[in-house]
């Protein structure tokens, strides 16, 4: 786990990082739905998993910025930028109708990425015990799926107050609108990190990177 310390005296966000994290302190959340059609018609045809699939993209398009790998160190009241951040996804037992946190270390290259993902997912499935471990794996953001609806909106709240920068997305159920399948994803980050524009760049990237990844899955390097 690698990571810079970020000086805040000349850090681009100074002044709104100042103004969120001690005036201010909120989160920013939006929900909107992403055209997935062509990505599942390419899961289908290549027999892979659309979640999958989807969680790295996801992964890729949040490692492409600084912004969206930053932290704090409570311990030493720094701001830091991780060199890398990591999925934490989860897989439900229909019996006991609980959840076990799945941690997969994101690879830009996919075909790894894909087996290690499954390798975890077939791991957390043999064990009910929610496995939720943030103390040991602090460059790790939150990725759950709720396929169970499609949903229009959707908000996570965190304690005021609570310097947590690590992403927290949720995606839904997709359904046919206009012959296009659009699925509702929803993406949190905390205020003082992040505005309107990389909240809403998050969304833009998914489609962009979506569209590359299905005329060429083993992913050459596109980062913005």
């Amino acid at each position: 786990m690698g990571y810079r310390v970020i000086d805040r005296e000349t850090y681009y966000r100074k002044g709104v990082f100042r103004h969120f994290s001690e005036d201010c302190k909120c989160s920013t959340s939006m929900t909107a739905r992403i055209d997935v059609t062509e990505l599942a018609a390419h899961s289908r045809r290549a027999g892979t998993k659309f979640h999958i699939n989807f969680l790295y993209i996801l992964s890729k398009v949040l490692n492409s910025r600084e912004d969206y790998r930053m932290g704090y160190l409570w311990q030493t009241d720094e701001l830091i930028c991780y060199d890398v951040i990591n999925p934490t996804q989860y897989v439900f037992h229909e019996d006991t109708e609980t959840c076990t946190s799945v941690y997969t270390t994101y690879s830009e290259d996919y075909g790894t990425f894909y087996a290690n993902a499954c390798a975890d997912i077939e791991r957390a499935k043999a064990t009910r015990e929610y496995g939720l471990d943030a103390a040991n794996h602090p460059n790790w953001f939150d990725a759950s799926s709720i396929p169970w609806l499609s949903y229009d909106s959707l908000n996570i709240e965190l304690p005021d107050g609570h310097l947590f920068f690590a992403p927290i997305v949720n995606w839904g159920r997709y359904r046919e609108e206009n012959g296009r399948l659009m699925m509702p994803v929803s993406v949190r980050l905390n205020h003082a990190i992040a505005d309107g524009y990389l909240l809403a760049n998050v969304f833009r990237l998914l489609q962009r990177e979506i569209d590359a990844f299905v005329k060429d899955p083993s992913g050459a390097d596109r980062r913005e």
